[in-house]
């Protein structure tokens, strides 16, 4: 494929480089901001080599190539445009993609926007910790080594580390994204889980100490495995250290505004904010337990059946901080194993339209796009397979809510989030055999029934495309 050729034509039918503000890639992805949304012919941009579908969401033009693909193109396209994280200072386009994004969205998708931006970065360090705890939890279960090995010691240290300095790494994505300092962000996640506070996700049972400052009684709690509480102290830090850089001058900068932004935000964060996180935290995490718990199975076809609809809006990326807290305040993650049903059920349907159609092209798309769901990447087949005939996609709606209805049922569960469909397995294993049992036959419900449903509503193959 003339990777370069492509990039040019897709210029030219996006309304030249001049309607381009921005671009950037994901996994699948080129997304792109533009100037006027309504220039881009979309209908010719699907017939483009190489391009598996085109849709519009979060307030980006997206065009879907595949994993490696993207990345050439990415690459041409860039040169053509002088847009994007390569751009030089020599005449091109200097601007930043996220605030790009966020000027078009609306303030509620703007939101979720910033959380995606902040957790994403950090889905490393998770799916690590879980996939370790899996990996002990197995050697514990199995007897593979004694209960006092070295190994023991060694992997219970490695898989909670992330978990007990997740306030650290969260106040330094969040300040990144707040515009602030992202050290200072760091060091007020430091500040709420040093040693001399309580550590409860290690101590559930101890009793904290407290002390009397300015009248105030404070517990001396530790907010390790938190999620709320930084997010709010780090958004408040960014707020004063931008306002003291405004009237501080540049020749004490380094002096003052750190020591002021440390110490004052220190001071809100230990008496007032983290408090008030801990208490919207917990009332977020007994509030869906309490979805979970009573509604059941309801709750399952409901959630599973409507996840693939959120995910095209993109607000799906900012669910993170949710299962993030769940993990930290039950210990499990009840929400990851229904999204992963919607998944596997899209590419059901995916595969249904691979034996549908009659649409060469759709046909070489459907199959590995189909396979990419069932690895968690589904961008591929929803927007260039099932949106495009939508009669598939609310086939996978049907598979993925009956999937979610039988996850829920068998109260299947994972210690981290990030991962779905197959690779998923990893992250479930730690709670027992049954659970992973549970998990495949979820998996297969869903794929069964978004494939038969798709197969009884049939494809339009005629449909105007949208």
């Amino acid at each position: 494929m003339d990777t370069k050729k492509v990039a040019s034509e897709l210029v030219e039918l996006l309304g030249g480089k001049e309607n381009v503000i921005s671009a950037t890639h994901c996994a699948t992805r080129l997304r792109i901001v533009l100037n006027d949304d309504d220039k881009p012919n979309q209908q010719a941009i699907e017939e483009l080599d190489g391009v598996k579908g085109v849709f519009s969401a979060s307030g980006q033009f997206q065009v879907i190539f595949g994993t490696g693909l993207v990345n050439k193109v990415y690459g041409e396209f860039v040169s053509m445009t002088g847009v994007g994280s390569n751009a030089s200072e020599e005449g091109e386009k200097q601007v930043n993609h996220s605030d790009a994004v966020k000027k078009k969205m609306n303030p509620f998708a703007r939101l979720a926007r910033t959380l995606s931006n902040i957790f994403v970065p950090i889905i490393p360090a998770i799916v690590a910790s879980g996939l370790l705890m899996g990996l002990l939890g197995m050697m514990t279960a199995f007897e593979w080594v004694s209960p006092d090995s070295p190994w023991i010691l060694f992997l219970d240290m490695f898989s909670s580390a992330a978990f007990i300095i997740l306030p650290v790494l969260i106040g330094f994505s969040a300040a990144k994204e707040f515009g602030a300092n992202p050290y200072l962000g760091a060091v007020l996640g430091g500040i709420m889980t040093h040693p001399v506070l309580l550590n409860p996700w290690m101590l559930t049972d101890a009793v904290p100490e407290s002390v009397v400052f300015l009248g105030m009684n404070v517990e001396l709690l530790g907010y390790q495995g938190t999620v709320i509480p930084i997010l709010l102290v780090v958004y408040i830090m960014s707020k004063i250290e931008k306002g003291l850089r405004k009237i501080v001058p540049n020749a004490i900068d380094l002096l003052v505004v750190p020591f002021i932004t440390v110490m004052l935000t220190g001071f809100i964060a230990m008496l007032f904010v983290g408090p008030l996180g801990t208490w919207l935290g917990n009332g977020l995490t007994w509030s869906l337990d309490f979805i979970y718990n009573t509604a059941g199975v309801f709750a399952g076809l409901i959630f599973g059946g409507l996840y693939s609809t959120i995910v095209i809006t993109g607000v799906h990326h900012s669910f993170h901080a949710i299962e993030a807290a769940l993990i930290a305040d039950l210990g499990v993650n009840f929400l990851l194993p229904i999204w992963a049903m919607a998944n596997v059920a899209q590419g059901g349907a995916g595969l249904a339209v691979f034996f549908l159609t009659k649409n060469k092209k759709v046909k070489e798309i459907a199959l590995p796009a189909s396979f990419s769901a069932f690895l968690g990447i589904t961008e591929p087949v929803i927007f260039g397979v099932n949106l495009r005939f939508m009669r598939p996609f609310i086939g996978a709606a049907i598979g993925g809510a009956l999937g979610g209805a039988y996850v829920v049922f068998t109260n299947v569960f994972v210690n981290a989030y990030g991962l779905t469909g197959i690779p998923m397995i990893a992250i479930a294993a730690p709670f027992g055999t049954a659970n992973i049992i549970n998990y495949l036959i979820g998996m297969l419900i869903a794929l069964a029934g978004a494939f038969i449903a798709t197969w009884i509503l049939g494809l339009k193959e005629d449909t105007t495309k949208k």
